[in-house]
Parts: structure tokens; sequence; C-alpha cells
């Protein structure tokens, strides 16, 4: 049995070149949106199971990466073309190389796949519902589903996702929803990343069915809605390396804090540290927990009831950003 079960149906296999002063350096690793929360939350010491689909040679390769994480991997294998891209990343940028999303999932294959999150999840106290690799994977339906199978006997599920599948899992009730502005904007919910729009879309998404909903601004504060009211999270800033995987570090930050018992105020906390520290690394989900523990103490939280209060509780960044540099460990591209 695992703290958290993640519903991740095609992991992604990565293949990043990097500068090296002795020439190219080459990194392959797994990723993909579910492997990047997962890999956060064995940072912080919460076991994990993955349920996926690892298709052919390329799922070949990802179950042996992704059990080298320490993550439990429940899959269903098939024959076919799994999701991998390659990337160059020498000039300090990434380039496209080839990317490759996969075969679609067939009904059999998800038929199998719904058993095996239903198996793990029922005995996990979260469960996060993660996006594919690509827009064809599979139908949105199974996440209007699956938050609904799973919710209950204290159980909780936590969703980021966007468009359809977003739409699906606010059907479905969903415990906590993580969206970001931008995706917000794209389903015509909000206008522009202001306050008063991304909190009018919030209280759309809890009408239609979402218990808490998280929404992040593009390093501006973040908000929480639930059943208490609309919250402001502020957090220090600190200089960007890699923004890819920064969102799914919070939403794993905050299923860490669920697992652990706290409530949502305290876990939002802990995901808006973990987040913040993943931005300054290359590596995607990384990030050191002491550190995440010391930005955890910078972040604050502000009722939104009298808006013309100034935010409190920001703490100067310096300093911290050296803590935040990545250890001497291979990272995750």
């Amino acid at each position: 049995m695992s703290d958290v079960t993640i519903f991740a149906p095609s992991p992604t296999l990565t293949v990043t070149v990097e500068d090296h002063p002795q020439g190219s350096e080459i990194h392959v690793h797994a990723g993909g949106q579910g492997v990047w929360q997962a890999r956060m939350l064995r940072r912080l010491d919460v076991t994990v199971t993955m349920c996926c689909v690892l298709t052919g040679e390329v799922g070949r390769v990802l179950k042996h990466l992704l059990e080298d994480e320490g993550i439990t991997v429940l899959a269903v294998e098939r024959d076919g073309r799994g999701s991998a891209y390659v990337h160059d990343r020498r000039e300090g940028h990434r380039v496209e190389i080839a990317e490759e999303e996969g075969d679609p999932l067939g009904r059999h294959v998800l038929d199998d796949l719904y058993g095996a999150v239903l198996h793990s999840g029922t005995d996990s106290r979260v469960v996060i519902l993660s996006g594919p690799s690509g827009e064809a994977t599979l139908p949105a339906d199974i996440y209007r589903r699956l938050a609904l199978d799973l919710r209950g006997d204290d159980r909780i599920v936590v969703a980021d996702l966007a468009g359809e599948r977003l739409s699906a899992v606010v059907e479905g009730q969903a415990d906590v929803i993580k969206v970001s502005h931008e995706e917000l904007i794209a389903d015509g919910l909000a206008e522009d990343s202001s306050v008063d729009a991304v909190a009018g879309a919030m209280r759309e998404l809890r009408t239609r069915g979402a218990k808490t909903v998280i929404a992040t601004r593009a390093g501006e504060s973040l908000l929480l809605l639930d059943e208490r009211g609309l919250v402001e999270v502020s957090l220090p800033r600190l200089e960007e390396k890699e923004t890819r995987g920064a969102g799914d570090s919070l939403t794993a930050g905050v299923a860490a804090g669920l697992a652990r018992g706290e409530s949502i105020r305290d876990a939002i906390v802990l995901g808006a540290a973990a987040g913040a520290v993943n931005v300054t690394r290359h590596g995607l989900g990384t990030g050191d927990p002491a550190t995440i523990l010391r930005l955890r103490e910078g972040v604050s939280l502000r009722d939104l009831e009298d808006a013309s209060e100034e935010p409190s509780g920001r703490v100067s960044p310096d300093g911290l950003a050296a803590l935040a540099e990545p250890a001497d460990e291979e990272e995750q591209s």
C-alpha cells in the first residue's frame, strides 16, 4: 500500500542533450506530468504507486527508470509505439529534435488500467489524476468516472488537468482541482490573470462540483478557494532556471501534505514551497527536501475577505536561492 496513487496513463521517455566541457552529455529519464509529480513525492519521502500503460521498447526502459527512483509501478504492458522525445539543450534552451505521443490506448487496455487504479487507489490516502502524453491518448470521460469511483472513505482525489479532462473531473466532483490561469483563459473561464478574474473562474468550478480549487498565476501569488473562502498564497521569488514542472511539484507538495493528514491550507504551503524550489533547477519534479522545508517558512496565506490589506509574511529570498542549487546528483530532465 502506498501513501499516494498516481493515474499517469502514458509516461514519456525523455532524452536530453546537454552541453559539457568535454563534449555533449546525454541524459535519459522517465518524464511526463505523473512522473514529475511522483518524483517530487519521493523527494518528500512519500510512497507512490504509479498506474500507467507501458508500450513497446520505450515502456520496457521506462519501467526500469521508474523503479530505480523508488516508484512502485503497476503497469499494463502492450506492444506498439510509446511516448518519447529527444531535446537538445546545449544552447541553454530546449530545441525539439523528435517527439512522439505514442499510440492511443484501446478499450481493453483502458479497462485493465482502470482496474489497476481502483486496486491501488482504494488503499491510498490520496489519488492524483494526471494527464496523458497526447490529446488523443484516451477519452476524457475516464477522469469523471475515476473521480466518482475513488471519492469517499477518507480518500482524497486530486486532479491537475485542463480542457475536456478538467470539465470531466469537475463533473466527477474531485476533492482538489489544480489549474493555471492560462488554462482557465483557454477554457473561457477567465479573461486574464487578475485576482478577480481567476477567483470568478474558481468559484464557477466549485459551483460545478469541485470542492477545493488551486489556481497558479505565472509567477504571481497562488489562489486557493475552499469551503472557508478565498486565500492568497504568497511565496519568496527565486531566480528561475526551468519553469516546466513547477506546477506538478506544487500538486505533489499538496498531495504530500494531505497524505500526512494536513489540512488543505497547510498542504498548499508545502506545495508552494516545492513548486518554488523546482523552478531553480533544471531537473523537473526535483528539489532538496531540506530546502523545501526552509522555504515553507517563507510562504504566507492571506484571507481575501478584506482585499484592501497588503500581503503579509513575505520574506527575502536572499540566501535561499543558494540553498536551492542542484545537489550533486544527476538531474531528471
